[in-house]
C-alpha cells in the first residue's frame, strides 16, 4: 500500500502527548524563510499560510513529559487558524515560576524525515485549536483482552 507524501493522519491529543503538554513562551505567527538578499532589499516577512486549509499558520513551542528521547522533549506544534489563538491561563506552581498547560483540538500528524546528519523518522504537528486541559478526568484503564478471566 503506497501512501502519499504529505499524508496527513488524524490523531487524539492523548496519543500524541500521552502526560499533557506545557506551553513554552507564545503563540507566535510562522514566517517564511527571508533570505539575506530579501532582507537587505527591504522586503516584508509574510506569515506562512497552510495550503490545504487557507487558514494562517501560528507556532507553539510546548514540553513533552513523556519524551523518551531529549531531542523529542520539545514539539513545535503548528496552529492554523485566522486569528491568533489565545492559550489557557497559566498556573504559579511556586512563587515567581509559571507554567501554561495546554491541550489541542483537531490534532493531526505527518510522517517526516528529520535530523541534519543522523536521520530519524519524526512527525511535523498541526492542530486547529489551543485549549485547557482537562483537569481531574479519570485515568484510563487497559483493558483484559476478551477471553481472558481472572481465576478463582
Amino acid at each position: 500500500m503506497a501512501v502519499p507524501y504529505g499524508t496527513r493522519f488524524e490523531a487524539t491529543f492523548d496519543q500524541v502527548f500521552p502526560q499533557g503538554a506545557l506551553m513554552v513562551g507564545e503563540v507566535a505567527p510562522d514566517m517564511e524563510y527571508m533570505s539575506a538578499e530579501d532582507k537587505g532589499r527591504g522586503r516584508q516577512a509574510k506569515q506562512r499560510v497552510d495550503e490545504r486549509t487557507g487558514k494562517r499558520q501560528w507556532k507553539v513551542v510546548v514540553t513533552d513529559p513523556s519524551a523518551e528521547k531529549e531531542r523529542d522533549a520539545s514539539v513545535t506544534v503548528t496552529v492554523l487558524a485566522d486569528v491568533q489563538p489565545v492559550p489557557p491561563q497559566a498556573v504559579q506552581v511556586m512563587p515567581g515560576v509559571e507554567v501554561r498547560p495546554v491541550a489541542f483540538e483537531g490534532l493531526t500528524v505527518e510522517p517526516r524525515v528529520m535530523g541534519d546528519r543522523y536521520k530519524y523518522q519524526g512527525f511535523t504537528i498541526r492542530a486547529t485549536g489551543i485549549v485547557s486541559p482537562q483537569v481531574g478526568a479519570a485515568p484510563k484503564r487497559a483493558e483484559k483482552p476478551q477471553g481472558e478471566q481472572k481465576a478463582a
